[in-house]
């Protein structure tokens, strides 16, 4: 099972629409997760009709409607691993420590927020995923998603690709 992790897209503000590229990800994937900060419900309905599967929740910068479509935490089993989707984590300090006490029955924790990339594993094992930005470097020097696969109960080839420009 191919997954694509995104967050952070604050489309329009940010940009007008997701690379192209990642539309092709898109179609690609069989679930698109994505964690927060859409910002306008436009990209939520073009998500929705291009993906196999979506599984998403709303960031700070999300309004009402997309408030009222989305969880705040989104949590579901694919390929026979637990996936929660939040968008805030808190600091990066004591993060791993903190999550892990947070979503004792997770065993990936999807997150965004900071638009900084994130990919470590805390003591109990649970893997905490940021997939930084794909519109919004911020002060990365790149905008960034994630790939992976699912596949015998397992998350592999986590892959962090760089986008050189956005929409």
């Amino acid at each position: 099972m191919r997954l694509l992790l995104i967050a952070d897209t604050h489309v329009p503000k940010r940009a007008r629409d997701l690379p192209a590229r990642l539309w092709d990800e898109v179609g690609d994937a069989d679930v698109v997760i994505h964690a927060g900060d859409w910002v306008d419900p436009s990209l939520l309905d073009a998500l929705e009709a291009r993906s196999k599967r979506l599984v998403a929740c709303w960031g700070n910068n999300d309004g009402a409607e997309l408030r009222r479509r989305l969880p705040e935490r989104a949590d579901v089993t694919l390929g026979g691993v637990r996936f929660t989707v939040v968008h805030e984590t808190g600091a990066a300090t004591g993060r791993e420590a903190r999550m892990a006490a947070l979503y004792p029955d997770t065993d990936v924790l999807v997150f965004g927020h900071s638009h900084i990339p994130w990919n470590t594993r805390a003591k109990s094992g649970l893997r905490l995923l940021n997939p930084g930005s794909p519109t919004d470097r911020r002060r990365q020097p790149f905008c960034t998603y994630m790939t992976a696969t699912v596949a015998d109960a397992a998350l592999s080839d986590v892959v962090l690709h760089k986008l050189e420009r956005h929409a």
